[in-house]
This record gives structure tokens, C-alpha cells and sequence, in this order.
């Protein structure tokens, strides 16, 4: 079934436009792909990105809190960069272009996505603590991209590069997933002194 995609804010897309088609209305350089490409440039596939926190707190729910708006950019039939705009008090700005790994990694994880037989609502979750990006397939397609957490039945779809001992593109149920982050980012709870420490 398709994605459902929601539309991004008008002043999020328009800043990313803005941005794309005047070098000097940002104080931002462009990423090579930009400087090097002679466009005409494209932005598609806006996805909120939701910051994951809480995660290693035993117990407390994880939360998560929209960051900003993040846009594939296209040139030539090809994903060659992103775009983000992020929540500013006064409401939307961009924030900046970059390329990397998680460019392709996106677009193969929503190419693959296309393909479930459940319709989601595509997002981004991302778990600095981790340096991990997901595309969070979330059940309820109506919902405000901006706001919800994970629910159990949602996907994860960790993205490339993803942590060691997670594989990348592999849907994982949000429940089964977020105890494993939990795990990673408690700290240990000793149940005794170590050898050769003060008792």
C-alpha cells in the first residue's frame, strides 16, 4: 500500500525553497552535490523528524519531540542531498543541507516501505544518544505528524549506518525494538563492588 505522507508546513517547505534557489539567502555553505549540480533542484518527500528521548531511563516512557522537517533533494531523477527546517520560536527556518549515508538510506527505506500491505504515515525518529536514525512507520494515518509517540504495533526501520547488532532496512515492531535501545542506554546496575574496589 502507499505511504501516506503528510504535507509539511507551508513555512518549513518555503524556507527549504528559499534556500535552494538563492545561494546567499542562508549563511550556510552548500554541500558539494549543490555547488557542483546545475539543477534544477527538487524538494520531496518531507518527513517530520521526531528526537527520541527518555530512552535510557528505566522508568519512565520513552518520548519523542518533533525537531524539524526533513526534505529529500532531487536533481536529475536522483536523491542528492537533504534539507531540513526546524521549529524556531517564531515559527519555521531553514536549518541546513547535508549529504551523507542517510541520504540513500532513506530513500531505499521508503522504496521499501511502498511495498507493505499496511498504509503508515512515514516520520523520522532519530536517538542521538545512539547515533541512529529510523524511518518510523506510524499505524495511524491521520494523525498530527507533529505529535504522538511510538506506539507498539508502529515500525522501526533502522537506516544505514545503523548500530552494531541492529540490522539496517529490517522493520522491528516499536515494542520490540525500543526495549532493546532502553538495554543499550541504561547504565549498568552493579548488584555488587567490583573485585579489587573499596567495600
Amino acid at each position: 500500500m502507499p505511504l501516506l505522507v503528510p504535507p509539511a508546513p507551508a513555512p518549513a517547505l518555503r524556507s527549504v525553497l528559499t534556500a535552494l534557489g538563492s545561494p546567499t539567502a542562508v549563511r550556510e555553505d552548500r554541500t558539494p552535490a549543490l555547488r557542483v549540480l546545475p539543477g534544477p533542484f527538487t524538494a520531496e518527500a518531507p518527513l517530520p523528524v521526531h528526537i527520541l528521548g527518555g530512552i535510557g531511563q528505566p522508568a519512565a516512557a520513552p518520548l519523542s519531540r518533533l525537531a524539524g522537517w526533513r526534505f529529500l533533494i532531487r536533481c536529475g531523477g536522483r536523491s542528492v542531498a537533504v534539507a531540513e527546517a526546524r521549529v524556531t520560536a517564531d515559527g519555521w527556518a531553514f536549518s541546513r543541507f547535508s549529504e551523507g549515508p542517510y541520504v540513500k538510506s532513506t530513500e531505499q527505506a521508503l522504496t521499501q516501505a511502498e511495498s507493505l500491505p499496511t498504509a503508515y504515515q512515514p516520520r523520522l525518529l532519530s536517538v542521538p544518544e545512539l547515533y541512529m536514525l529510523t524511518l518510523w512507520l506510524h499505524g495511524d494515518t491521520t494523525a498530527d505528524p507533529a505529535t504522538g509517540g511510538p506506539a507498539a504495533g508502529d515500525l522501526l526501520v533502522p537506516l544505514a549506518p545503523a548500530p552494531p547488532g541492529i540490522a539496517a532496512y529490517r522493520p522491528y515492531r516499536a515494542a520490540d525494538l525500543l526495549p532493546v535501545l532502553r538495554v543499550r542506554l541504561t547504565p549498568r546496575q552493579l548488584s555488587g563492588p567490583l573485585l579489587g574496589s573499596p567495600a
